[in-house]
């Protein structure tokens, strides 16, 4: 019975104003009792009904009035509503049965997901769709619709059986969830006939073997220019847009410039392009700047972002890294020789176990080893381990761009990646060995085998006579050392691991990643949802192992669907600014699908098998493209429908890194030091940033201004102390892997920018340079100073503003001021 007591206000006259008493059947359960099996609706919540209501109209007696029939109207609606309740609850009502969207699959995905549904099937049962549920596993369907007693879900979720009940490890199944299932099944266990059903993540559109699509059919033929184009222009299409008119000539120049080699154009190469500025003529300006040695320093650096390189091991003592920057060497030389992409992932993971083998290949090896490194663990055998979780987690995301590292302790929550896939990569590199003495790390030399052999052969000797000491003089010892390195002097010394003997351990699973807690043992493999067959791998060979060259080998292949994906992704993403997979170092089932996948895949094929793995081929394909010529021009409507730009409709902006602010700064004041290769210099660091360290007179010790005046990817990057500009612009972590750097903008970047001795210096030197060559005349340096930074002519309100900055201040500081706020313009630092 639903009954209401009001008084003459329209208010309740008893603390609840609407009572249900003496509930019944189904209803009950939905209304537990409070007090006397009574459910009561609170007084508060009559405010509601007066909000709007002022308070001479609540005490006239018409508002009484309708205040009073406005709440025995909401007490019929309540009495309606709970009338249908009873009736939805009827034994024999079709409403009864338990809906399967709104019922059903949420205990299912609450309670049973993580063992039975796309990402693993235990017992091969699925319980993430109708069709699945009632097709069943390895011991048959899960249910018999209309029969639950005799269903095999129902009795394994009521087994009292700790080694039979589901779910095994958490809480029984509740009382309503049971019953609930229990008339789901003897309804029939209906579910939607075009339910979807989820994809296995061996269906993911990244583990599937890459195949070449076919080219958009496109409407307007005027906008392709090569195979690219009808990619973005077909999505564009789909939605009646239009991509963005061709940047403007000038732009395009700098643009260019700045992506392949990181410095602006000077002004005799500004005048030669533009003199006949056609795509064709741009064509050959790409081609040139690809044989130049500032391209391999350019996107050598991209690289090393994506290594974690760094000149220092971290930790306390941050000690540095012996010959690395001979891998830093590598990497710029095998960008401007072009190395085959495929060949340059196998000398970094096994260079040492080919069969030509050089010191080059061996310094390739070093990829291995620019991990952060504890001289002094506190638990060894942890650090070992993490030392390996290092190697595999970094291969895993830099060659296929997968989050392996999550499987050290349990199979990954998010991806088709087990403990065991994690631990058969750790076997692959468990033979390494870290070369050193005590808290020291040492080099190794390098060269073909024959002559590290020789080498050691000599050292023996050396050894041998340092020990004569009772039968040689000092000085005939000290000859014979020298004759014995004359005719063999010593090899190029390198910073990489080595595998001391052929033989290589047996790996096991750690339960939960402890050392001490061994589980199953593994063999090397790769993970098992990449490769419907294992590769073989080969046996062990004279020196090592051979479990990496295995590795690499599958890498570089074509029955690998990641690696080619993967790089040309990478490539991408520099040209554009944000990669076709907008999560470069995940391209499992939680990473970011691709924004073009077609085009995606025709990328990869194309660069594995027409440009045969050549990144100068794809550069130049890429950047030939429409798509990549387009200017920056704002459409409102496509932005407001497409904020992220994910469909390519104009060139987004972009800053430049702090390694190409900093170089393009040094070629405009005309300091820039073209010197290449060897060890790296240290630009100098203010005073008040080393005061925090207890070593600060020694922990920095500043080159030359020449030396320092070399590029950006030759500077010392020290874990503990980075050099603040390049911090505060954003210098990639060294820690781990780094596929994108962070773009922030903070008041630090303008204080250093503006304030730094680094900046001041150039604006001094570039001033100099602009009296030097340009003449006296104050008009003429304004236009010099405007294109030898910006490539264009100052616009005529700049000029008027800076002669007018020129008549308060004294000349030469005037133009150092001049130089200084174009060294700080958004237009220096951005492409364009």
């Amino acid at each position: 019975m639903i009954s209401s007591r009001w008084d003459d206000s329209g208010f309740a006259t008893s603390p609840e104003f609407i009572r249900i008493s003496n509930v019944q059947g189904p209803l009950r359960e939905l209304c537990p009792p409070l007090k006397e099996n009574e459910a009561v609706l609170d007084r508060s919540k009559t405010a509601a009904f007066t909000s709007n209501v002022s308070p001479s109209e609540q005490n006239s007696p018409a508002t009484h009035s309708d205040f009073a029939s406005n709440s025995h109207r909401f007490s019929l609606a309540i009495l309606i509503f709970g009338v249908a309740l009873m009736a939805a609850q009827e034994p024999g009502n079709a409403a009864n049965t338990p809906d399967y969207d709104r019922d059903i699959k949420p205990i299912f995905q609450q309670r049973c997901y993580s063992c039975h549904s796309r990402l693993k099937q235990k017992s091969n049962l699925r319980l993430d769709a109708g069709s699945l549920i009632h097709k069943g596993g390895k011991h048959g369907p899960a249910v018999l619709p209309g029969n639950s007693a005799e269903s095999l879900l129902l009795k394994r979720v009521l087994s009292t059986d700790d080694d039979e009940r589901m779910p095994p490890e958490e809480k029984p199944l509740t009382a309503g969830q049971v019953t609930l299932l229990r008339g789901w099944i003897d309804a029939g266990a209906p579910y939607p006939k075009d339910e979807t059903i989820p994809k296995t993540p061996a269906e993911h559109w990244a583990f599937q073997l890459v195949q070449r699509p076919g080219l958009p059919v496109v409407k307007d033929r005027t906008r392709i220019r090569n195979q690219i184009d009808p990619f973005i222009l077909a999505k564009l299409e789909e939605r009646a847009w239009k991509p963005a008119a061709p940047a403007q000539p000038r732009a395009l120049l700098r643009r260019v410039y700045l992506d392949l080699i990181g410095l602006p154009p000077t002004l005799d190469e500004q005048e030669r392009f533009l003199a006949s500025p056609t795509d064709e003529a741009l064509d050959r300006v790409i081609d040139e700047l690809l044989r130049r040695p500032a391209y391999g320093e350019r996107w050598a650096r991209h690289w090393l972002d994506v290594v974690r390189y760094a000149d220092s091991n971290g930790y306390e003592r941050d000690a540095e890294k012996p010959f690395v920057w001979r891998y830093r060497d590598y990497v710029i030389d095998a960008f401007n020789a072009d190395k085959p992409f495929n060949r340059f992932v196998i000398e970094q993971l096994a260079g040492d176990e080919l069969s030509d083998a050089c010191a080059e290949t061996m310094i390739a090896t070093g990829f291995q080893r620019l991990g952060h490194w504890d001289d002094e663990p506190a638990d060894p055998p942890t650090d070992r381990f993490d030392q390996l979780d290092d190697i595999v987690s970094t291969t895993a995301q830099a060659f296929l761009g997968l989050t392996l590292g999550c499987a050290r302790c349990h199979d990954h929550k998010f991806e088709p990646l087990s403990t065991v896939d994690y631990y058969s990569m750790v076997s692959i590199f468990s033979p390494l060995e870290r070369p050193q003495k005590g808290r020291t790390e040492l080099a190794v030399p390098v060269g073909l085998p024959a002559q590290v052999a020789a080498l050691a052969e000599r050292d023996h000797q050396i050894a041998r006579l340092k020990q004569q000491t009772n039968t040689l003089a000092a000085s005939e010892i000290e000859r014979r050392i020298q004759q014995l390195r004359i005719i063999r002097p010593d090899l190029p010394q390198a910073y990489i691991m080595q595998e001391p003997s052929r033989a290589a351990a047996v790996t096991h699973v750690l339960l939960r990643g402890s050392p001490t807690r061994s589980g199953q043992i593994v063999s090397p493999a790769v993970p098992a949802v990449l490769a419907k067959q294992q590769p073989v791998f080969p046996p062990p060979g004279k020196r090592s192992s051979q479990r990496r060259l295995g590795l690499a080998q599958w890498m570089a292949s074509p029955e690998n669907p990641l690696t080619a994906r993967v790089i040309v992704n990478r490539v991408w993403q520099q040209h554009f600014g944000q990669g076709l997979v907008r999560t470069p170092n995940d391209f499992g089932v939680m990473g970011e699908p691709p924004t073009h996948p077609e085009l995606l895949d025709w990328l990869a094929h194309w660069f594995a098998h027409d440009a045969q793995w050549s990144l100068k081929r794809l550069h130049r394909l890429i950047l030939a493209s429409n798509a990549w010529r387009m200017s920056h021009a704002k459409n409102p409507d496509y932005a407001a429908s497409d904020p992220d730009e994910r469909l390519l409709w104009r060139m987004p902006y972009r800053r430049l890194e702090a390694e190409a602010i900093r170089d393009s700064m040094l070629a405009v004041s005309g300091q820039l030091n073209l010197k290449m290769s060897g060890p790296a210099m240290k630009p100098p660091i203010q005073q008040a940033a080393l005061e925090a360290n207890t070593d600060k007179e020694s922990i920095w010790k500043s080159s030359s201004e020449t030396e320092a005046s070399r590029r950006t990817v030759y500077a010392f990057i020290k874990r503990g102390l980075v050099v603040p500009m390049l911090e505060v612009l954003d210098l990639g972590d060294t820690v781990h892997s780094c596929p994108q750097r962070q773009v922030t903008t903070v008041a630090p970047q303008a204080l250093s920018l503006f304030n730094g001795e680094f900046v001041n210096q150039q604006a001094r030197r570039f001033a100099a340079r602009i009296r030097r060559e340009s003449g006296s005349d104050l008009r003429q340096q304004i236009e010099f100073a405007w294109r030898v930074a910006l490539c264009r002519a100052p616009a005529e309100v700049e000029t008027t503003a800076m002669l007018k900055f020129r008549e308060r201040e004294v000349e030469q500081s005037a133009l150092e001021q001049i130089c200084r706020v174009i060294l700080n313009l958004n237009e220096f630092v951005y492409p364009e």
